[in-house]
């Protein structure tokens, strides 16, 4: 899969065939603040919450700014 695809892309915007091939990878998202309101869109994806941090520190993103949840399966 090529995940560069669905950076920058929400969540629920992706196709079930999208969803199933994400399902058990690490996926970045903005965390909520009040004060920045973030769109919710997919910032990095990793095979773990590491590599995750490591993509968001290479496009220069603080992870700190970022929840990192593993995708379920599309129901």
């Amino acid at each position: 899969m090529d995940s560069s695809k669905l950076i920058g892309r929400a969540p629920e915007q992706l196709s079930l065939d999208e969803k199933a091939r994400l399902a058990g990878k690490w996926v970045a998202l903005e965390a909520y603040s009040p004060a920045t309101l973030p769109l919710k869109r997919i910032e990095a994806i990793g095979a773990t919450p590491a590599e995750c941090f490591a993509e968001l520190r290479r496009r220069q993103l603080d992870p700190r700014d970022f929840d990192i949840i593993l995708a379920k399966p599309a129901c």
